[in-house]
């Protein structure tokens, strides 16, 4: 009877994604010519190097063979996303320095948070803030278009504000702050619920300025990372290698976000507002590292000490003293081949196949996929 259910079951989810396929198909893909994005380190392209420390190489040795306010060796998943629409990378909002916004802009810095963030931060943009910028930036770049000149072609178009792409990424600083706090079960998920209500109504915000089209990422695995190994050596590990407890925050989390989407999308029915399960797409690299090309899973390329070459003390383009020598906290030999650029974040290569993965449909709510994601319903326009 077990394997009468399961077998069901299969053939039912594999019919379903047949009848999506043949819907999808009808349809023309989205041609969004402009993404606003929203989020912290994840997706941040300069924000945070433009408005508070710089990043020093070895960052972004790989792609762009300079530190390109990427915290990776190249691109990170959000300049995968403007490529496959045929869009410029995303210029930072805090970035006044040869930035063009034509085609959208990144309001995105590390270490932001949802919620307003602690004292001791490395962030003050959490998500309302950037919401604050994103209200501000479309009257002001309206007025500059209507005064003309060179920089009204470095400005979107009116109408591109309700035609793009609303991505995010955030919540994995405030997590982080949650599990390093020493708070209770109960604690946790008590902030967490505040948390995610949190950034509901900040999407409704955004909503209510014109936005219909959302992709929304929710957290990794963050029991998976060097930073967490290392802040929690005797942490009880999956078969993974991950530290069980913090990855259930994680998917505790998730699970509250995509019930939260849900509702989002009954009160406001003509978004489209799709959930990505970047956790799950992130948790196959260290499920089965060999088949990507990866190796030593949970070790950064660049960092330093340990049993997981990470110190938050000598951070990845520091420089530590080593016997009287000041050496630089370089990356390892191959980055291709690492899943972690700085035991915090991923590899352009891990980046990249993540991208491949989410971007199927295969790990989203409703499972659309990233060049279908502007229908609400699969009935041909």
């Amino acid at each position: 009877m077990e394997f009468s259910i399961t077998a069901t079951f299969q053939i039912s989810f594999v019919s379903f994604l047949v009848l999506l396929s043949v819907a999808t198909s009808q349809l023309n893909p989205c041609n969004f010519p402009a993404i606003f994005n929203f989020g912290a380190s994840n997706s941040d392209t300069g924000g945070f190097s433009a408005a508070l420390s710089a990043l020093k190489p070895p960052f972004g040795e790989t792609f762009f063979h300079r530190p390109a306010g990427r915290i990776s060796d190249g691109r990170i998943i959000l300049d995968f996303i403007a490529e496959s629409y045929g869009l410029p990378y995303l210029s930072a909002y805090l970035d006044s320095l040869g930035t063009n916004f034509s085609h959208g802009a990144n309001f995105a810095t590390l270490g932001s948070t949802i919620r307003p963030p602690g004292q001791n931060a490395p962030s003050p943009f959490y998500l309302n803030l950037q919401y604050s910028q994103f209200m501000n930036f479309i009257p002001k770049t309206q007025y500059i278009r209507q005064q003309g000149g060179i920089f009204a072609t470095l400005i979107p178009k009116q109408e591109y504000f309700s035609k793009a792409l609303y991505t995010f990424d955030i919540g994995q600083n405030d997590l982080t702050a949650l599990i390093f706090g020493n708070m209770t079960k109960e604690q946790v998920k008590a902030s967490v619920s505040d948390i995610v209500k949190t950034f509901s109504e900040n999407v409704k915000n955004i909503y209510n300025l014109g936005a219909r089209s959302f992709w929304i990422h929710n957290t990794g695995p963050l029991g998976c990372l060097s930073l967490f190994l290392t802040k929690f050596p005797s942490a009880e590990k999956d078969e993974y290698g991950c530290a069980k407890a913090n990855n259930e925050v994680a998917q505790y989390f998730n699970q509250q976000l995509k019930e939260a989407l849900a509702q989002l999308r009954k009160e406001f029915p003509d978004a489209a507002i799709t959930y990505v399960d970047i956790y799950s797409a992130k948790l196959s690299l260290f499920q089965d590292p060999k088949k990507y090309g990866f190796e030593l899973p949970h070790v950064a390329c660049c960092g330093y000490g340990g049993e997981y070459n990470f110190d938050s003390g000598e951070y990845c383009g520091g420089t530590i003293n080593v016997n009287g020598t000041n050496i630089l906290v370089g990356s390892c030999k191959n980055p291709s081949a690492r899943i972690l650029w700085d035991g915090i974040h991923y590899t352009e290569a891990a980046n990249k196949v993540v991208f491949d993965k989410i971007s199927t449909g295969a790990f989203s709510d409703p499972p659309v996929p990233l060049n279908m994601t502007c229908h609400r319903s699969f009935t041909k326009n």
